[in-house]
């Protein structure tokens, strides 16, 4: 795949850790890379000092509060937590800011990573992967995709179209704290993180977002989407 440099628009945004190893091992670990979106989003330099600062839900909101007076970098639409791989949805709103915030992320999230399990080198699958959207199916169905990630758990070939009880399905991703699925559902989850105005606008309401991944689960639409995917 070509490397390009983000520019503005909306992208996918992924990478893996190397050898596909976890890069979650713990969800204090989840908890310290959804602060980092936080404190790192921003035009400001960040001290990453506190390489074991891991807060939990309460703390992350008023970290989330303190921090929302500053100048960000990006918008954060969409996002999912896997146990080895990440994905976001994200839209530049300063020059540069994709590439910045991206490497502030990488970084601070590997320094405490490395700090804490006591390794060193890399810990990421080289560097992050960005992809425009440029079609207006991609825009409204890769918060479809990325929100049904964590399938992989309980329903290995979703992909393909091979689904064993979509109602367990469904259940099963209201229970995965470690996404933005749960806040398009009407539900306040990581909302200092988010923007989800724009999506919202599309999708109408909860109940129609969540009428459309139902309806996108059923008719196999991943399988059209792979050009913007995790391969």
């Amino acid at each position: 795949m070509k490397r390009i440099k983000p520019s503005d628009g909306i992208y996918h945004v992924y990478n893996r850790g190397v050898e596909k190893r976890d890069i979650f091992t713990k969800d204090s670990d989840r908890m310290r890379f959804l602060y980092s979106l936080i404190i790192f989003n921003s035009t400001e330099d960040a001290d990453n000092e506190r390489h074991y600062f891991e807060p939990n839900f309460s703390n992350l909101t008023e970290v989330g509060l303190r921090y929302s007076d500053q100048k960000k970098l990006v918008k954060i639409h969409a996002f999912v937590l896997m146990r080895n791989h990440y994905h976001l949805m994200i839209e530049q709103v300063e020059d540069n800011g994709i590439t910045t915030f991206m490497r502030k992320l990488g970084t601070g999230y590997t320094n405490y990573f490395n700090k804490k399990y006591e390794r060193v080198g890399a810990l990421f699958q080289g560097k992050y992967k960005a992809i425009i959207l440029e079609e207006q199916r991609q825009f409204l169905y890769l918060p479809y995709y990325i929100h049904l990630n964590p399938l992989d758990v309980v329903e290995p070939e979703w992909k393909n179209g091979k689904i064993n009880n979509l109602k367990n399905a469904l259940k099963f991703l209201e229970t995965y704290k470690w996404s933005s699925h749960l806040d398009y559902l009407g539900e306040k989850n990581f909302p200092s993180i988010l923007d989800t105005n724009m999506l919202s606008e599309f999708y109408g309401n909860e109940s129609r977002y969540r009428e459309g991944i139902e309806e996108w689960i059923r008719e196999n639409s991943y399988q059209e989407f792979e050009d913007i995917s995790l391969d």
